[in-house]
């Protein structure tokens, strides 16, 4: 068996000291998140968090900078994530989309009131300490050749 990552991207979103994160369903009961998900075939990452944040939040989001590049796995038999964490702005919120299959909310909340969730994974509280750390880059970091020869 060949082994690979799975590849997500991660968006960090911040309104007047509150983040926006989705409430979702999963195999550990409901959880909570960034807006997240995997990078898919034919996209560049600014594309996948971009698409990932308006099919979770109805919010289109603009990346601005790139907060963390993690690599994560739960245990040894669990599958490893490379995940890249943006912050940025949304803007044109869409509010009758229909939100991705399993999110069940969204919630504007302080880094305090996420200590106080269950989380999707330690990435969620990291990346947000991260941020407001000041950790940030910029996006020419990340390059896409996709079909350069």
């Amino acid at each position: 068996m060949v082994w690979k990552p799975h590849v997500t991207v991660a968006a960090i979103i911040e309104r007047e000291q509150r983040f926006l994160l989705v409430e979702e369903t999963t195999p550990y009961g409901l959880q909570f998140n960034q807006p997240a998900g995997h990078l898919e075939e034919n996209e560049d990452l600014f594309a996948a968090v971009k698409r990932e944040v308006l099919e979770e939040t109805a919010w289109h989001f603009t990346p601005e900078y790139v907060s963390g590049v993690h690599l994560w796995r739960r245990n040894p038999d669990s599958p490893t994530f490379v995940r890249f964490c943006f912050v940025g702005e949304c803007y044109d919120h869409q509010p009758a989309q229909a939100l991705d299959d399993g999110i069940v909310a969204t919630h504007w909340l302080t880094r305090d009131e996420i200590a106080t969730k269950p989380l999707r994974s330690p990435l969620v509280l990291t990346s947000i300490d991260d941020y407001l750390n000041g950790q940030r880059y910029p996006l020419s970091l990340l390059q896409s050749f996709l079909d350069y020869a």
